[in-house]
């Protein structure tokens, strides 16, 4: 840390000096123009910079299969705008594979290929991202997916089951949207500006992302189960409809308190989501004592969808948490 004093110039203006180190690593000289923007009591400066999309490379070399879909999501999430893929050549399963990544990724298509490269863009405009509206979006499509897991359990429908397990992809395209917006807001006070969102809201929206894709992994996971299962009884398949509606009811108070406008509502919608977590507890317990009179495999199965719906809730009494922190009083 290095401190300056401020100075009067011309009798109105206040100016201060920037440190030598710092405006030669960073290209700045006479003459360059520097961006300021004011966050609370604080003020960011930093470099003007260009409005160029940023363009990055990597050696495919060595990488292939979900390795090679990994670097790529990596490098989206990131921040680079154009990813340029190179080898001496690409073969034909890395060319697979990058397309996965890119069928993966929101807005990103195949620019160009050769031989020895293969360029990926992001054709959509960064700076008209929402990560309110991905989040939002998220909630919906995890939310839908946990209910209709249920419903494909207790009435043994297939087809929904396997619909459930393909809408996945599309919360995980959110996921990485949402992470990018994060990584970028982090990185640069103008992308925090053209989000028109706070630094640390952008976190608890990033943290509450998180686990609503970890809820729709949950919901996978019911319907996978649920396409093994054949009919349950009765006073089960009511009792797992129960404790899915309470468990989707953390989600939606917790999602709206996260949501919410005012600290009050936010703090009243937050503690009730929380202390709904702990009677689901007792719930579930209730459920289990169920199982044990069905068959060893049935029950099985049947408990870890329990446990799915258990941990579905808790990952809202989460978020509850995240929304109980952003309508605290901040200093």
């Amino acid at each position: 840390m290095e401190t300056r004093k401020v100075q009067v110039t011309g009798g109105s203006t206040y100016t201060v000096s920037l440190p030598k180190t710092w405006a030669t690593e960073n290209d700045v000289s006479a003459g360059t123009t520097v961006e300021f923007y004011p966050e609370d009591d604080a003020l960011l400066l930093t470099p003007q910079s260009d409005t160029h999309r940023q363009e990055g490379s990597l050696d495919v070399s060595n990488l292939e299969g979900e390795r090679l879909t990994r670097a790529v999501m990596t490098m989206y999430v990131s921040g680079f705008d154009i990813i340029r893929l190179e080898a001496n050549r690409i073969t034909t399963d890395q060319r697979r594979a990058i397309r996965s990544a890119t069928q993966s990724l929101v807005g990103v298509e195949v620019l160009e290929e050769t031989t020895n490269s293969v360029v990926i863009q992001d054709l959509l405009d960064s700076s008209e991202l929402s990560i309110v509206n991905a989040v939002t979006r998220m909630r919906l499509i995890a939310g839908a997916m946990l209910e209709d897991a249920v419903t494909a359990l207790v009435e043994n429908d297939d087809d929904i089951a396997r619909d459930v397990i393909e809408r996945d992809d599309d919360v995980d395209r959110l996921w990485l949207v949402v992470s990018r917006i994060f990584r970028a807001a982090l990185r640069s006070p103008r992308a925090t500006e053209e989000l028109g969102v706070p630094r640390e809201d952008c976190f608890d929206y990033h943290s509450s992302a998180r686990q609503l894709e970890r809820v729709a992994d949950h919901a996978v996971k019911i319907s996978k189960l649920a396409l093994k299962l054949e009919e349950i009884p009765e006073e089960v398949a009511e009792a797992l409809l129960e404790l899915f509606e309470d468990a989707f009811d953390v989600l939606e108070k917790s999602m709206d308190a996260l949501f919410a406008d005012e600290s009050e509502e936010a703090n009243r919608l937050g503690h009730a989501a929380r202390e709904a977590v702990l009677g689901i507890d007792e719930h579930t317990r209730t459920v289990d004592d169920m199982l044990r009179d069905l068959d060893p495999v049935q029950a099985q199965s049947l408990g870890l969808i329990v446990d799915s719906l258990s941990r579905s809730a808790d990952y809202g009494g989460n978020i509850a948490e995240t929304a109980l922190q952003k309508a605290a009083p901040r200093p």
